[in-house]
């Protein structure tokens, strides 16, 4: 069992489980075509958002390869996105994150600063030995994030996902854990 002790707070930011009162604040911007525009599935409706809410529940650390820990991120008291790592194999030793925020607060340093957070987790907490972040080539703006999280540019791998009635690339940004600053 890991010493993961929730919740998580940075300069500005809290990372905490999901709770039920949620739905709404999730809602409100999975719904939106463009915050899903580059994730695997459209904007949710209201089912959408009480099922994946109901598993995300459940989603409240890494204990084996069918696991994961999926984290609000809230601003002030206010839920501003969602930050999720999942072990990419048997091991437990090589992870994979996502996110996705609320575009009223882009441009911020929000997503940068969970991110952060979450490569923490992963690596002191989970002690995984690299972590990476798979993300449709159009997502500029995921991209810049990866870099500016310090994760490199390992790959572009052209039109190799089906997604919405198209094929699209795929870049992979890395990171191995002896490249993950460690703070004093």
């Amino acid at each position: 069992m890991t010493d993961l002790r929730l919740p998580i707070d940075t300069e500005r930011l809290r990372l905490r489980a999901h709770r039920p009162d949620d739905l709404e604040p999730l809602y409100d911007y999975y719904a939106d075509p463009d915050v899903c525009r580059y994730l695997p599935w459209g904007p949710w409706t209201r089912a959408d958002a009480e099922e994946h809410l109901r598993k995300r529940l459940e989603r409240t650390g890494i204990v084996g390869p069918d696991s994961s820990l999926a984290l609000v991120v809230e601003h002030d008291g206010r839920l501003v996105g969602d930050v999720v790592v999942w072990p990419a194999d048997e091991t437990l030793e090589r992870g994979e994150v996502g996110w996705a925020f609320h575009p009223s607060v882009a441009g911020r340093g929000y997503a940068t600063e969970a991110v952060r957070a979450l490569l923490g987790v992963a690596f002191g907490t989970y002690r995984m030995r690299r972590v990476y972040a798979q993300l449709d080539a159009r997502n500029t703006a995921s991209a810049r994030l990866c870099e500016r999280v310090g994760m490199r540019r390992e790959a572009h791998l052209r039109e190799d996902y089906w997604s919405k009635g198209e094929w699209s690339d795929t870049l992979v940004y890395g990171m191995l854990a002896a490249e993950w600053p460690v703070e004093p």
